[in-house]
């Protein structure tokens, strides 16, 4: 066996347990949230996000940067709507634009599921020792890279 096909091999499995352990993490702090009973589903709820991160946004730009079918966001945005946490505002330049914005009580919402979800990791977190902790302060940016859409 090359050494070109080890390596190949050996990314191939590290990058299985890499994706593995994230999965079983975000499960793990989206169940932590959904404790209240208040917590979206990981669709709407990263619509949301997206939403307060862009501001007033088209369904279509939504759907696009959320990479899902437009009737899709459709879907997910009337939910939110119909909940209060988002609404539709028509775009001022173009009156036959519509926009989606977050409201205040989506805001809150946000704020209050990442508090819970930031409280649970941190409760992990003081659990690791001072050494773990650093690998893992150490593994951030490593995993901050990996989200680049340029590898």
């Amino acid at each position: 066996m090359s050494r070109r096909t080890i390596a190949a091999d050996a990314n191939a499995a590290l990058a299985a347990q890499l994706r593995l352990t994230v999965a079983r993490l975000s499960r793990r702090i989206r169940q932590q949230a959904a404790a209240t009973g208040e917590e979206l589903t990981a669709s709407t709820q990263a619509a949301l996000a997206t939403i307060e991160r862009l501001g007033p946004i088209t369904l279509g730009e939504l759907a696009a940067v959320e990479q899902v079918q437009p009737p899709s966001m459709t879907r997910i945005v009337a939910r939110l709507d119909e909940w209060g946490y988002a609404t539709r505002v028509v775009d001022p330049s173009d009156r036959r634009v519509a926009r989606v914005a977050i409201t205040d009580e989506g805001r809150e919402l946000l704020a209050r599921s990442r508090t819970r979800k930031d409280a649970f990791l941190a409760q992990r977190v003081a659990g690791l020792s001072d050494d773990e902790r650093a690998r893992l302060d150490a593994a951030l940016p490593i995993l901050e890279h990996l989200m680049d859409d340029e590898p």
